[in-house]
Parts: structure tokens; sequence; C-alpha cells
């Protein structure tokens, strides 16, 4: 039988001062630089030295009562990433934003500017966020339910294919002695009308490094694994014991086959 070499990829989790609730009262921790971007510039410059391939943010748009225990803040995903593109070389960026709380042209720019500060190193990690908390933020009394969450995930995430998508590879002419920076022939509309967004188009950012950032998603219900399995190249997850990751995995590889 042929041995297939297998890779291990490691990627950090950031979270202020770390994943336990009583972190920040360790003698050596350091509390009050959940808001400092030299701290998360280091964080981040420790995992590319130590050969990790990514860095994670979490994202959520609201505040729990928690924080009178613990370290909350979280700076906003698009701009902490942006500023450790450029202390950093090689290390992935992912940033989680919603499809239930965005604007797909909001989300395709922001991506597509990621990608080009970082030099191609962008991720996006698809939540469609939970909670009434979440929702009353965002001018509705209630969270949506969640088929219907799900169901404008899979049209927020075409919509924003079709934005990056929406510039051709060779779309920049740059000729200075003609006049002609881009050509209008291979810039597309998006021209997108469905059941919760219609979006013109095209993106006013030409084509990133990668086009599409790495694509990960998060979820373990089984409209989470089905979405999972149709876009995901990477797949966030927590489970608590060997058996039950085994079991997620063979889901998630069971359902992609279809």
């Amino acid at each position: 039988m042929i041995q297939t070499k297998r890779q291990l990829h490691l990627n950090l989790f950031i979270m202020s001062t770390g994943h336990h609730e009583a972190s920040w009262r360790h003698p050596d921790a350091s509390p009050h630089m959940a808001t400092s971007i030299e701290y998360y510039q280091k964080l981040a410059q420790t995992a590319e030295r130590g050969k990790m391939d990514s860095i994670f943010l979490a994202e959520k748009y609201r505040l729990p009562k928690s924080i009178q225990h613990r370290v909350i803040p979280q700076m906003e995903a698009f701009t902490l990433l942006s500023a450790i593109a450029a202390v950093t070389k090689r290390i992935g960026l992912t940033a989680t934003a919603s499809t239930t709380y965005n604007e797909p042209y909001h989300i395709a720019r922001k991506f597509a500017s990621l990608d080009h500060i970082s030099g191609g190193r962008a991720g996006w990690n698809i939540v469609t966020s939970t909670g009434d908390a979440t929702a009353r933020n965002f001018s509705r009394e209630e969270h949506m339910d969640h088929q219907a969450r799900y169901d404008r995930g899979r049209e927020f995430v075409e919509v924003v294919k079709r934005l990056w998508d929406s510039w051709q590879e060779d779309s920049l002419v740059i000729d200075k002695e003609s006049g002609i920076y881009a050509d209008l022939g291979k810039i597309q509309a998006a021209d997108f009308k469905g059941e919760h967004f219609s979006v013109r188009g095209a993106l006013n950012i030409p084509r990133s490094p990668q086009t599409y950032p790495v694509l990960v998603q998060a979820g373990s219900s089984d409209d989470g694994k089905e979405f999972a399995a149709e876009l995901a190249e990477v797949v966030f997850t927590v489970q608590h014991t060997l058996e039950d990751a085994i079991a997620f995995y063979a889901d998630v590889k069971n359902r992609a086959r279809k």
C-alpha cells in the first residue's frame, strides 16, 4: 500500500488574553493590552516564527455581561488584521464576518482589500451569528431563524464570489501612453437578484492576489455541516472527545461527497 505523506496545519485562535475566562488574572498576563495593536502584532509574529499557517480572529457584534469578570474587548477584525499584515510576511490572516449582519458588497470590498494589503493571505470565517442580543444592535427585535440564516448565508457567499470575479485577471491595462488604465470589456457587473439580495456590481477594487480568500466555516448543526460541505476549504469546530471529532469529520466528508 502506498503511504501518502500528510501535512499538519496549525492555526492560532487569538482571543485577547486567552480562552480561559480567568487568564487575565495570571501574574504574567497583560489585560490592559487587549486594545493594543503592538500586543497582537507580537502574537502574530511569534506564530509566524513558529511556522504556524494562520491566525484566526472571532468576531461578535454584542457586549456580553461576562465582561464584568473577563477580558472581552475585541477590535474590529479587518482593521486589526490589516495592521498585522504590515508586520508579517507569510502567515494567513482569517477574519470572521457574519452573513446576517453585513451586506455582500461591503464584505467583498473588505476581503479584497485585506488580500491586497497582505499580498494574498486573507481568509474568511463565514458565520451566521447568534442571539437576539446581536439582532437588537442591528435594528431587529429578534435573530433570524436557523434555516433562514443559512439560506441567506448561501446567497450572500454567491453574491460575494460574483463580485470578486467581476474583474478578470488581465482587466488592468495601465497604459500611460494611451491613457487606458482598465479594460471595461473585462470588468463585468455581478448582476445578481435573489431572495435576499439585489446587487448590480461590479466591485470597485481590482481582482486580489487570491481572488477568493480561503473560505472557512464555523458551525456544527446539520445546516452548518451542509454549509461547510458545500463551500468551506477549512472547517472550524469544537469537539470535546476524540470519538466526537472522528464522527464529525466523517459526517462532513460524507456530505461533501454528495
